[in-house]
């Protein structure tokens, strides 16, 4: 069993995922357009989508503890191409497509937390940081999905041919992730049932409060900085996006790089100097009244939020008062959850008060980032009750 075959075997279904989410991205308009839907319509496609994903947290959940985090990750990378090549099937008729991308949800939220507990197996075995360069690798692959989507417009491909075709593709290399062995962890029940929802418990729960924080201040870039800049600061559509490119170039960028921060000052260190940084971001875009204030503030948002949902994720996993499964879906649970029900949050503040005030919110909450991550410390626990998955 070699640790470093696996390692990319995991770095490749991490980028699998982000590469078919980056090109459903690029087919949303077609999608909507095929359906017949104006935006309040497809809001509620990508809402399905989203409670098949949080349910799919859970179930995930337990269904690593059963059978291992690789086991669950291979079936799931393949059950994801599947999903992704059957989303154009549904394209006749809105009621066709609501139960395929609940489907489509539900394996995207079964595989996250499946490839984030493979990947800290990998990464304990290494006894090295490598999972902020997975959720690099995530990002990337949706860039590329993205990027990959503009030929096959400009080729007038259908829906079908091009997320069918792109699942072919996808699906020639995750062959060697299949095929790669690995004995994952198991949970021995003994018996008893645990709640289906779980929750994280003491040093856990704020660990979890730090990923619902980071998330927040991605999907407050994500879904209300363009707007900000355009309708409050006065800036031109052009520019405003121009911040949403430089947030997202500087996650990447922090998640490959993280990990080697990570190795020389520890995860405590990175995470409250994070914090820091993700309060300062934000407070450059809510005090910047100059286009390039606000571009410093995105790219320092960006640096300062990328490097902890992958630690809160190594710190879930490593979790002793937990089963591995439900302590990370757990903390998957409140980080997407902060990530799909945050942003309307902020929108309701933006409406009241001023879209202003929301990120003025986002750079004092990002400063519980810093007070919380002790938390990310790892107190060892006897009495894990786990074997090995042969």
């Amino acid at each position: 069993m070699s640790v470093h075959r696996a390692r990319h075997a995991v770095g490749y279904v991490f980028m699998l995922l982000g590469c078919l989410i980056g090109a459903w991205a690029s087919r949303i308009p077609d999608v909507k357009t095929a359906i017949g839907v104006e935006e309040s319509g497809f809001g509620l496609v990508l809402l399905v989508m989203a409670f098949g994903a949080i349910l799919g947290f859970p179930i995930s959940g337990r269904l690593v503890d059963r059978f291992g985090a690789a086991r669950v990750s291979k079936v799931f990378a393949v059950a994801n191409l599947i999903a992704f090549a059957l989303i154009p099937t549904g394209l006749s008729a809105f009621a066709t497509l609501l139960p395929i991308v609940f489907l489509t949800g539900f394996c995207i939220g079964t595989l996250d937390v499946a490839m984030n507990g493979w990947g800290a197996e990998v990464e304990t075995a290494l006894a090295r940081p490598v999972m902020s360069s997975y959720h690099g690798l995530f990002s990337l692959g949706a860039g590329l999905g993205a990027l990959a989507g503009v030929p096959a417009i400009q080729l007038e491909l259908s829906v079908l041919q091009h997320l069918s075709g792109w699942s072919l593709v996808l699906f020639l290399p995750l062959v060697f992730s299949l095929s790669t062995p690995w004995m994952s962890e198991r949970v021995s029940s003994n018996g008893e049932k645990s709640p289906f929802f779980a929750i994280p418990r003491g040093a856990l729960l704020w660990v979890g409060i730090m990923a619902l924080v980071a998330a927040l201040g991605e999907a407050a870039v994500i879904d209300w900085a363009a707007l900000y800049q355009i309708d409050e600061l006065g800036f031109e559509s052009s520019q405003a996006v121009i911040g949403f490119a430089v947030f997202s170039a500087a996650m990447v960028v922090m998640r490959l790089t993280a990990d080697r921060l990570i190795l020389r000052f520890g995860s405590v260190q990175v995470a409250r100097v994070s914090g820091l940084a993700a309060c300062l971001g934000a407070a450059l875009l809510v005090w910047g009244a100059e286009l390039w204030i606000v571009w410093i503030g995105c790219a320092v948002m960006g640096l300062g939020n990328a490097a902890i949902f992958p630690l809160a994720m190594s710190r879930a996993a490593a979790e002793q008062s937990m089963s591995k499964g439900a302590a990370l879906a757990a903390v998957a649970t409140l980080g997407y959850g902060s990530f799909l029900l945050g942003p309307p949050i902020l929108g309701f503040i933006g409406e009241a008060v001023s879209l202003r005030a929301s990120f003025a919110l986002v750079a004092l909450l990002a400063l519980l980032i810093t007070l919380l991550a002790g938390s990310l410390k790892i107190t060892p626990e006897p009495g894990a009750g786990r074997h090995r998955d042969r």
